[in-house]
C-alpha cells in the first residue's frame, strides 16, 4: 500500500480495506472526522439520558465497539488532516 492512502486501526485484516486518503482536501477530511466524532457524541448523550432498567448486558460490548470504532476513525482523520497543515 502506497504512502498515500493510511490503513485505519480499526481494521483488523493484514490487507486494510478501509483507508484514508490522505491527499483528500482538508475540508473533507475534517468533515469526516467531525460526522464521526458528532455521531459518537449524539451516541453518548443518548446514553447518559436513557433509563438503564430496559438495558440488556449483552449490549454493553456492542455499544462500546461502536464508539470505539467512530471515534478513533475520526481522531484518524484528525491527525491526517493535522499532518497536511505542515
Amino acid at each position: 500500500m502506497t504512502d498515500r492512502y493510511h490503513p485505519l486501526k480499526t481494521c483488523y485484516s493484514e490487507n486494510p480495506v478501509l483507508v484514508i486518503d490522505t491527499d483528500a482536501s482538508h475540508r473533507e477530511l475534517l468533515n469526516a472526522a467531525d460526522q464521526r466524532l458528532r455521531a459518537a457524541s449524539d451516541l453518548l448523550e443518548t446514553l447518559y439520558c436513557l433509563c438503564f432498567k430496559q438495558a440488556d448486558a449483552k449490549d454493553i460490548p456492542n455499544i462500546v465497539n461502536a464508539l470505539y470504532l467512530l471515534v478513533q476513525d475520526g481522531c484518524e482523520l484528525l491527525q491526517v488532516a493535522k499532518l497536511q497543515l505542515k
